[in-house]
């Protein structure tokens, strides 16, 4: 049986995920016609290529239906609770970066730290008489982050299109979304509050603890990251 790598299926992540093998040395390409979502490898032997979502990723490797897989580290952490037991990072792989950061609007001059978005919230409920809405598509994340450092009196609303719009729309009072380069949230009229970076992302080789290793499977892998230099 095979070592199975799994990686994003299309766009600039799957380009990139090929380029970065490729310049160590280890060849992917999806086989047969761009619909198709299988592949091959070329420069090592023993590796069977699976073209997945990126989102996909995080549940087949804690499935143990693929041993290896790239993925962006934010999703891995957001669909796997106790992620650092069921997934080991093998290598960062340095592109695909964007940093999950809570933001509120411009015009909130008061609250630039944490502590003054929780404050902000109390006042909030007080007087309108609800939690203070923020939109997302991390919820995982985002809890834990507040709970961590002592936000309460907050809600999270589900967003899976344009986060950015959602206080302009008046359907949330604040977002937790990613960023690359903040524009986006500043034509908003949005800012990152000081100390909201949540989790910096990029893109990651993991390697799934579930999966049955052969001892083939394991010299297979012993002799990518041997390859890879990681």
């Amino acid at each position: 049986m095979m070592l199975k790598l799994g990686v994003p299926s299309k766009g600039r992540l799957m380009e990139k995920t090929f380029s970065w093998f490729g310049d160590r040395g280890v060849t992917l390409r999806k086989a047969g016609s761009e619909r198709e979502y299988s592949g091959a490898v070329d420069g090592i032997e023993g590796i069977e290529l699976v073209l997945l979502s990126a989102g996909e990723i995080p549940r087949e490797l804690a499935a143990g239906r693929i041993h290896l897989g790239v993925t962006g580290s934010d999703l891995v952490r957001e669909k796997l609770a106790n992620w650092d037991v069921r997934v080991t990072e093998v290598a960062l792989m340095g592109f695909g970066g964007a940093d999950l950061i809570i933001a509120v609007p411009q015009s909130w001059v008061d609250v630039d730290t944490l502590d003054d978005l929780d404050a902000a919230a109390a006042a909030f409920r007080a007087k309108h008489g609800f939690r203070m809405r923020i939109a997302t598509k991390y919820h995982r994340l985002v809890r834990e982050f507040l709970r961590e450092n002592g936000v309460a009196d907050y809600q999270l609303v589900d967003s899976q299109g344009a986060t950015e719009g959602v206080v302009k729309n008046e359907t949330a009072e604040a977002i937790a979304d990613i960023t690359s380069t903040g524009e986006t949230l500043r034509a908003n009229g949005l800012k990152i509050i000081s100390d909201g970076l949540i989790h910096p992302s990029q893109a990651t080789l993991f390697c799934g603890r579930k999966a049955d290793w052969n001892d083939s499977q394991r010299a297979t892998f012993k002799a990518l990251q041997s390859r890879l230099g990681v």
